[in-house]
């Protein structure tokens, strides 16, 4: 297992890793939940310090990334943009309440080891690819890794999440086909981040990947041409449906998620249409995972969600408190995984 070619590097998106740089992360991953499990210690990051910038709210993310590296044997500092000076791009500063992002950078790469980001949304007014811009201008600077915690593209270590899930429960990734479907919510506010990264690590693992959701409801071009070079390169195969019923047929892993439109949102829009998105989902309340389509599975199926999931609406409380349910697990992953991306990248 060769590991000396992740340190220092970014991970901001399963993108820049290859497979097998994947399935590395994967092994350590394991090994460290090993660890954990029989109460070992595993102290790699011994006096190493990761800075947690934090934008939007979160459960998961920050406490798995915080225990992570005291379980690592670091400090985890979360940082809230309002109790700091808030990073900003070049023309986006205010006076005496920003900072520009190259000035955090650098001046957080002196005192720790590493820096993580969570970013989408409303702190970019919904600008899509924005957050991800303001990522990859930390990477620009810093003189340490940079880890997405999520942006408005990529949730890179949410996917490894579920890759982990998937290889505990079915044993590997050939062969199985995975679905990641588009599901109604209430609320048009939800980044693609979950779906984009789930369906670019399945068909990196060379999965027989579905991805399904209502006309209008694509997502990034850049994403699915991506997939369909995975594909090429790793076997597999991508297809796009636009019927959950028929997606869902013969799968081994069925993942319904909301997700916004793309074509309600800028840079295709002025400003953000919520209104028309709102509309949208409205037409395609159907789009629920119940009993029935689980059913359309395969008997050993299982349900992911990265959560929270909007009870009522994108599922039944019958799937996900259900035998097929896997959601714990995968928040249990978080940790596991991003332990393993820690340990690679800062040492």
């Amino acid at each position: 297992m060769k590991t000396d070619t992740f340190r220092g590097r970014d991970f901001i998106t399963l993108l820049n890793y290859s497979r097998e740089e994947i399935e590395t992360i994967l092994e350590v991953a394991l090994s460290l939940k090993s660890k954990f499990a029989t109460g070992e210690a595993h102290h790699l990051l011994a006096d190493k310090s990761l800075f947690m910038i934090f934008y939007n709210q979160s459960l998961r993310t920050r406490n798995s990334f915080e225990a992570g590296m005291t379980q690592l044997g670091g400090h985890a500092h979360f940082l809230a943009p309002g109790k700091i000076y808030t990073p900003a791009l070049a023309g986006d500063e205010q006076a005496y309440s920003t900072e520009r992002v190259s000035d955090v950078a650098r001046t957080l790469s002196r005192m720790g080891h590493g820096i993580s980001i969570r970013m989408y949304g409303d702190p970019v007014g919904w600008i899509y690819g924005k957050a991800n811009t303001i990522v990859n201008e930390f990477a620009r600077w810093a003189d340490v890794p940079i880890i997405n915690m999520e942006c408005d593209k990529y949730h890179p270590c949410q996917a490894l999440a579920d890759l982990l899930t998937i290889k505990e429960k079915l044993g590997g990734f050939k062969g199985r086909r995975f679905v990641m479907s588009w599901a109604y919510s209430p609320s048009a506010e939800k980044p693609l981040s979950v779906p984009q990264s789930a369906v670019i690590a399945a068909t990196k693992m060379g999965m027989d990947v579905v991805l399904a959701h209502p006309k209008g409801l694509d997502l990034d071009p850049e994403v699915v041409k991506a997939c369909q070079v995975n594909v090429q390169n790793q076997g597999g195969s991508f297809e796009i449906s636009n019927n959950m019923e028929e997606a869902f047929q013969d799968a081994d892993v069925i993942y319904p998620k909301s997700w916004t439109s793309l074509e309600n949102i800028p840079p295709a829009t002025a400003k953000p249409q919520m209104e028309k998105t709102e509309k949208l989902f409205t037409a395609n309340k159907d789009w629920i995972c119940d009993q029935s389509k689980v059913e359309l599975c395969k008997p050993g199926a299982y349900y992911m969600h990265c959560l929270p999931c909007d009870r009522g609406f994108e599922v039944t409380d019958e799937v996900i408190d259900g035998p097929r349910s896997v959601v714990f697990d995968e928040a249990e992953n978080r940790l596991h995984v991003q332990k393993a991306v820690m340990a690679l990248t800062m040492r």
